[in-house]
């Protein structure tokens, strides 16, 4: 075993397995919404009151984080350190940025911020349990 890798015990402690669990179901439902959103875009594309080129690139990007956030999701629940940090550090900062792309006067249409607070409820659910003393424990342990 390599010291990437948390131990068979933390892994599977009750405490550990609820909270995977958790985090994989906000996680997906974030790849879901995001996905959801994409299509979205695509579909109105051609009402360019509802479809904004800055609409285009936020929802490029926040499709790119939900795929890598729930990679790096599937990697924290098999024990990797590294997956459990990478994913603590991108749902912060997408968190971050979805509470900039809200709070920016007339970059985003309401339908996109209203879409992105939802997003921001999903990850903000990520970011309490991964931050939980439990997991930062288990993920510390030597």
């Amino acid at each position: 075993m390599t010291a990437r890798i948390i131990t068979e015990e933390h892994l599977n402690h009750p405490q550990s397995q609820t909270a995977f669990r958790n985090v994989k179901l906000l996680v997906g439902c974030y790849l879901g919404l995001s996905m959801l959103t994409l299509v979205a875009i695509v579909l109105l594309r051609d009402n360019t009151a509802i479809v904004t080129p800055a609409v285009w690139v936020r929802g490029t990007i926040v499709v790119a984080s939900a795929l890598l956030t729930t990679f790096f999701a599937a990697q924290m629940a098999r024990g990797s350190r590294g997956g459990y940090l990478r994913l603590r550090l991108v749902s912060a900062i997408m968190l971050v940025a979805i509470v900039v792309i809200i709070a920016l006067p007339g970059t985003f249409p309401l339908w996109m911020k209203i879409e992105q607070g939802v997003c921001g409820l999903l990850l903000l659910g990520v970011v309490g349990v991964v931050n939980s003393k439990h997991l930062r424990s288990t993920f510390t342990t030597k």
